[in-house]
């Protein structure tokens, strides 16, 4: 059972700052006049007393606090450029910043969460004990950034005054990390102390990259105290190892969900979008899918674009389910982002007047950025992450050397966007009538499929499985990928699963009002349903057309064919469907590839889902479990009945 507060504080132990006199005294001797009249305006003191303990163990030689104004946000940028962290480049407001070419994802076999003793950490992660914690951070932290600036921020993640936002510090000497965060997250340096007594908790996060070098990455930690919610990096410079309000602060509003707010509330790893309905009305959606599989594009497809990454949930006393964004800009991937299927993220990436921080793409000649998958000229040489590149390199292995990296990105600020809506700073959340969770699944799954009952809307979360990633260093091959947040869920998966099973499944949600559950899946190819090449059975843009069909569903406008997994749609709602959101003839043949039950495949991974969970060591609910045989039990009738192939007209037929 997580407890908070428990343990020695690691970042106190190694700071030895135990007053309010004793902070103050230090920033006098660190901070110059302007700078210390900001930190005394932080009158919340364990705040306070996090940020002397960061001083006194980082040991800079100066500290900058950073109020979100317009001058600290240029003198950010500058000094970003001066330190080389990023570059500019011809268009105003673009910047290039390189990683280190072996730190192009998560270091997810250096990141660990610190556990007292009787603390049980996810069966998918890595565990250290606290004593172990305070040798690893006095040793590799202490004067690290002796010769450098750091950067204190006060930010929000999520609105001010939402009942789920997360007050959290962000202190860095990194200024590409510090640009980062003024993009990506609400400064709230004002609002600070109010927001932190309002919802009694912040996190804080403390960072450096050190000297940069890729000697020191085998080095590099990611360590999150969980009791105490203070992130701990250093050695590392890619984002989502060192921007720690994002993944790490969520993997604490992960915690909050489960054991604080349990039933409540929950933090997903989703996206918020609108689609427009009959009538003027919109419909809200949220959805999950792992890091590099498409959830910005997904989120894009909406019509009102509230966020691409992260939802903070509740229920909400009329019996709704809320949603708010904790970010307010973009960490987006760009591999494969193209005029044809994402027009408005290109809008702001390839035109003047937005602020944008590319990583790891190429700059070619013109420096203008360029990206596998763009659908555009291939240049013939420039710069990306491993160095110079020249058309038809290869690396010492003989292998072609790409013009950008897999995870290539782009970081803007959600304004910028044509489809931006403004209730993205509602304090109250939209309400979220459609839950989509996804994965890169090439051979079994459906584009569409909806859970009969919030249980089995959880266990298609439970089951999502995905080809592996470049978020990820290292990873490879095909994986199991929980509700696409268990990298990011630090208890175990039976008590995060619990809390699924008894938020979605409330009786404080209006019946109404409880949201559709499905599962979305365009990444089907040609070869798995009887074609030749690895395309995808359709394109992305027909995303829109599955959101359209899931829009329909929630409000009872379109029937839909029973299956053992779920609801299918009807071949004539989507032939409509298709014609009017995309413009776009969809065949039956078509129609038949996508939505006939491949049952052996199905089957297998059903059997996979259920050994994998039963080695979990920590008990997971048994409705998992009731639910797959019970789908295993229906899938095998049909077979028996028609083969291993079930076409949606046998399906009607046997539903009679």
């Amino acid at each position: 059972m997580l407890r908070f507060e428990k343990g020695i504080d690691i970042l106190e132990t190694v700071g030895g700052i135990s007053t309010p006199e004793a902070a103050d005294k230090l920033f006098t001797e660190k901070m110059d006049k302007v700078h210390l009249e900001r930190i005394r305006k932080i009158g919340t003191p364990g705040a306070t007393l996090k940020i002397a303990n960061a001083i006194a163990m980082c040991r800079p030689d100066s500290v900058y606090v950073n109020t979100g104004s317009v001058e600290d946000r240029q003198f950010i940028r500058e000094l970003s450029l001066k330190k080389g962290e990023e570059k500019s480049l011809p268009m105003e407001g673009h910047t290039i910043h390189y990683d280190l070419k072996e730190e192009q994802g998560r270091i997810v076999d250096r990141t660990y969460y610190i556990a007292n003793p009787e603390e049980k950490i996810s069966s998918l992660g890595l565990q250290m004990d606290r004593e172990a914690g305070i040798e690893v951070v006095r040793e590799k932290m202490a004067g690290i950034m002796e010769g450098m600036i750091m950067i204190v921020g006060c930010y929000t993640r999520g609105p001010v005054g939402s009942p789920v936002s997360n007050p959290a510090l962000e202190i860095t000497s990194s200024t590409y990390v510090s640009h980062s965060a003024e993009i990506l997250y609400r400064n709230a340096f004002e609002a600070f102390d109010k927001e932190v007594e309002r919802l009694g908790h912040f996190y804080t996060n403390v960072h450096s990259e050190g000297k940069n070098r890729p000697e020191d990455l085998p080095d590099a930690r990611v360590m999150m105290d969980r009791s105490h919610r203070t992130t701990f990096s250093f050695n590392c410079t890619y984002a989502g190892n060192t921007l720690l309000l994002k993944k790490g602060n969520h993997r604490f509003s992960v915690d909050r969900s489960v054991y604080e707010c349990k039933g409540v509330e929950s933090a997903e790893h989703m996206f918020i979008t609108g689609i427009d309905g009959p009538g003027g009305r919109v419909t809200w959606f949220a959805g999950a899918a792992p890091s590099g599989c498409g959830k910005t594009t997904t989120a894009m497809a909406g019509n009102h674009f509230v966020g691409d990454d992260l939802a903070q949930m509740w229920i909400a006393e009329d019996g709704t389910i809320r949603s708010v964004n904790p970010e307010c800009g973009i960490f987006g991937i760009v591999e494969d982002v193209n005029w044809d299927g994402d027009p408005k993220l290109m809008e702001v990436l390839r035109n003047p007047g937005h602020e944008v921080i590319w990583s790891n793409v190429l700059i070619d000649e013109k420096g203008v950025p360029q990206w596998v998958g763009n659908g555009e000229p291939t240049p013939e040489k420039g710069v990306n992450f491993q160095g110079e590149w020249h058309k038809g390199m290869k690396d010492e292995k003989g292998k072609p050397v790409p013009i950008s990296h897999p995870n290539a990105r782009c970081t803007i600020s959600s304004t910028a966007l044509a489809n931006y809506s403004q209730e993205a700073e509602n304090p109250a959340g939209v309400e979220t009538r459609v839950i989509t969770y996804s994965g890169r699944d090439s051979d079994t799954m459906p584009p569409i499929w909806v859970g009969r009952s919030p249980e089995e809307g959880v266990v298609i979360g439970a089951c999502i499985v995905s080809a592996a990633t470049a978020t990820e260093v290292g990873a490879k091959g095909v994986k199991r990928q929980p509700w696409a947040n268990a990298p990011f869920i630090p208890g175990s998966l039976g008590r995060y699963m619990e809390a699924q099973f008894q938020f979605f499944g409330s009786d404080k949600i209006e019946p109404e009002k409880r949201p559709v559950m499905a599962g979305l899946n365009y990444f089907l190819t040609d070869a798995s349903r009887g074609g030749e090449t690895e395309k995808l059975l359709g394109e992305k843009k027909d995303v829109k057309a599955w959101m359209a069909w899931l829009e329909l569903r929630t409000h009872g406008d379109v029937e839909a064919i029973e299956s053992p997994v779920g609801y299918l749609p009807k071949y004539a709602d989507l032939k409509k469907l298709f014609k009017e959101t995309i413009e776009k003839d969809y065949p039956e043949e078509l129609y038949n590839k996508h939505f006939s039950l491949y049952i052996d495949n199905i089957l297998s991974r059903v059997d996979l889902q259920i050994d994998a969970y039963r080695k979990e060591t920590a008990g997971i609910p048994e409705q998992l479990f009731t639910i797959l045989e019970t789908q295993k039990k229906g899938l095998l009738a049909l077979k028996e009945k028609y083969g291993a192939l079930v076409t949606p007209a046998q399906l009607m037929e046997y539903n009679g």
